[in-house]
């Protein structure tokens, strides 16, 4: 997934950052959908910094922002930062994927012999 991710928000690319942000989205989207039932929760949060990052330094290449116009852009007055959002378009946040683990059945998993079993005695 990081390749995917280095390679749309290469700084000397020159797309438009819509449809960037569309695909990143994707790409995340369908990553996280894979892996929420997997323990991932530490690897969402990694992952969303990674995107993040990558996102903002090439959107300063893109525009010529210093720091202290990418802060202007996205925090609130109050400080807080908000999420990066383009034409409508705002940056799918993995860490707000729940992740729900598979529920444990122990025996009442289904298998050839359990079945043989229930056939004889039913």
């Amino acid at each position: 997934m990081k390749a995917k991710i280095r390679a749309l928000t290469n700084r000397t690319s020159q797309q438009n950052p819509r449809s960037v942000l569309i695909r990143l989205n994707q790409i995340m989207r369908g990553w996280s959908n894979y892996f929420k039932h997997a323990v991932a929760k530490h690897t969402f949060h990694a992952l969303s910094h990674f995107v993040w990052w990558r996102v903002v330094r090439w959107l300063r290449t893109l525009h010529r922002w210093k720091w202290k116009d990418v802060r202007r852009r996205f925090t609130t007055p109050d400080g807080r930062w908000k999420p990066i959002t383009v034409d409508g378009i705002e940056l799918f946040n993995l860490e707000s994927v729940p992740v729900t683990r598979y529920r444990y059945r122990g025996n009442t998993i289904p298998n050839p012999w359990t079945l043989h079993d229930h056939a004889i005695t039913a």
